[in-house]
């Protein structure tokens, strides 16, 4: 039986998927798990060994081809391998199937369509538009999505672009709550876990009030909670809108 011998500057991998970056007029490659890349570049994921596969640079990841090192210090200034993964990792190419690309492209798509639905709301109607009026409403502007950059940077693209084609704010809704009897620290208590400001609160005789502002996107949540552990005996009121200001664009 005849044995395969491999080369010591070379390493087999599977189920990779692989990261390019060109520089210098070189190629240089990181093997990464799958799926883990994007979760890295939209802040999901903290730790890079979850993401990378081996701390190596190659020149070819699919033949095993590891990168010398002088190639290295030449073109980053540095052989920390895992800083120079790091800086592949933020501006290299994530090389995918056709297939893969636009199965990404798609989930990324509703992504941005949901983000905008939960954090917007029809100035008219003074409530969210459901996420197939968004999407809609983004193919017709014809957005075109980026795959290298995460679903809330270009969720913020998107508003603006679709300001002039449909009525669209971003904006939180302040409601007003009211829930008496034992059930009303538990409507605090789970109201508040979605409400990022309260802006009043008063308990009178064992009633809870609270005003507060939400995110569009919770109203049927907190609604739920109000009817659910009151058994209806609660009231949930919407106030107006505060607008989101063009200094508050970090999107949560």
């Amino acid at each position: 039986m005849s044995k395969i011998f491999t080369p010591t500057n070379q390493i087999r991998l599977t189920n990779v998927a692989v990261v390019r970056m060109k520089k210098s007029g070189k190629r240089f490659e990181i093997a990464c798990y799958k799926n883990k890349v994007i979760s890295w570049r939209n802040n999901v994921e903290k730790d890079i060994d979850e993401v990378l596969q081996t701390h190596t640079i190659f020149t070819n990841v699919s033949k095993g081809q590891v990168a010398k090192k002088e190639d290295l210090v030449k073109s980053f200034e540095t052989d920390d391998q895992t800083e120079i993964c790091r800086r592949i990792l933020a501006e290299g190419e994530l090389q995918i199937s056709d297939k893969e690309r636009q199965t990404h492209l798609d989930s990324l798509f509703k992504d941005i369509a949901t983000i905008v639905t939960d954090k917007c709301v029809n100035p008219d109607t003074k409530r969210p538009y459901p996420v197939s009026m968004i999407e809609k409403a983004m193919r017709d502007v014809h957005f075109s999505v980026k795959p290298n950059r995460n679903s809330k940077q270009q969720a913020l693209e998107v508003i603006s672009v679709l300001k002039e084609s449909i009525p669209i704010e971003r904006a939180r809704m302040r409601l007003k709550i009211v829930a008496s009897g034992k059930e009303a620290k538990k409507v605090r208590e789970k109201v508040t876990q979605l409400a990022p400001t309260v802006e009043q609160e008063d308990w009178t005789d064992g009633t809870l009030s609270i005003v507060c502002l939400i995110d569009p996107g919770h109203f049927r949540a907190v609604d739920e909670i109000v009817k659910g552990e009151t058994k209806g005996s609660g009231s949930l009121e919407l106030l107006d809108l505060k607008e989101v200001t063009e200094g508050d664009e970090v999107l949560e």
